[in-house]
């Protein structure tokens, strides 16, 4: 069997999202140094006492978002089966490089936090992202135009992110809902991501990953897709130019999802937090189980379910 693990996002943190992988011994080193990057500020407590307002702070809301995938990692490494699959949605991304073992947890959340530094930089005030759905996208190609915005990331089934400047993407979705969108909602991110108007945190975040120590080759049985084009990431110096490159250029997460089904998925797996990608998923792929880590209400509980549908061999795979 071969489980297609997401990685997810920001835009969805919330004050339980470490609620399953909180006390897990293995995952402590994770949230360790996440603390040090917030000055002490132990991660777990912060989603606790934090309003929703700094959990969705450019650099606040890529750390914890990474934080809870390599959490997830470390505490269920174990069940997976002998072939995985690795997608990340955005920052989650990054996050994947550190769930294959490319980098290592330390170096995988340092890099989290210079790229949402970069970002910022990058941004100007009022930047942020838009989600739409039920468009085409050459109807969604002409609202861009018109509102100086762009295509951020392509999800399945005709739905899309665009990211631009706030006033003009407010006024971009009332034309959309004229023009028929069957749902138009601004996302909680306040930088205009996978877009040309990033263009300087991209080369930035390049030299950050060549500076980078790399753990080590990955392992035969992961394979890790690239999120600008839905490839297999062969190379990892070519596979760092393009996680660098995804900053400022549209995520095709539709091709990322397909080249699962495409490589064998017999089930995803999100790492949270949210569960909108676990969702995508079971819209476009009925037939394959998907599941949110915060579908459950223990991590023996999600042991359980990989057991039965993600893990065919138990070997302990890196």
């Amino acid at each position: 069997m071969t489980l297609a693990i997401l990685c997810s996002g920001q835009g969805l943190q919330h004050s339980r999202m470490f609620s399953l992988t909180s006390s897990a011994p293995t995952a402590a080193p994770v949230f360790a140094h996440a603390a040090k990057l917030f000055g002490g500020w132990d991660p777990r407590e912060m989603v606790r006492a934090a309003p929703a307002e700094v959990l969705h702070r450019n650099r606040i809301a890529q750390i914890i978002c990474a934080s809870q995938a390599l959490a997830a990692a470390a505490a269920l490494r174990n069940l997976w089966p002998n072939r995985i699959l690795l997608a990340g949605y955005s920052v989650g991304e990054v996050a994947a490089w550190g769930i294959a073992q490319i980098l290592d947890e330390t170096t995988t959340l340092d890099l989290v936090a210079v790229r949402a530094e970069l970002m910022d930089a990058a941004s100007a005030r009022g930047d942020g992202l838009l989600s739409l759905r039920g468009l085409s996208r050459s109807t969604v190609e002409d609202l861009c135009n018109r509102y100086s915005a762009a295509i951020a990331i392509i999800n399945p089934n005709e739905a899309f992110v665009l990211g631009g400047y706030g006033g003009a993407l407010d006024a971009l979705a009332v034309e959309a809902m004229t023009r028929g969108a069957a749902g138009v909602a601004r996302i909680a991110v306040n930088v205009a991501a996978h877009t040309a108007r990033l263009a300087p945190a991209s080369s930035g975040f390049l030299a950050a990953l060549e500076r980078a120590p790399a753990v080590g080759r990955m392992h035969t049985g992961v394979r890790l897709f690239s999120g600008i084009d839905g490839t297999v990431v062969l190379d990892p110096k070519v596979g760092k130019n393009k996680l660098a490159e995804q900053i400022c250029r549209t995520v095709q997460w539709e091709a990322c999802l397909h080249g699962c089904v495409e490589a064998g998925a017999s089930a995803f797996l999100e790492l949270g937090p949210g569960a909108a990608l676990s969702n995508m998923c079971s819209r476009t792929f009925p037939h394959i189980p998907s599941r949110s880590l915060e579908d459950f209400r223990t991590i023996e509980g999600a042991a359980s379910w990989l057991t039965r549908y993600g893990a065919g061999a138990r070997d302990i795979l890196v």
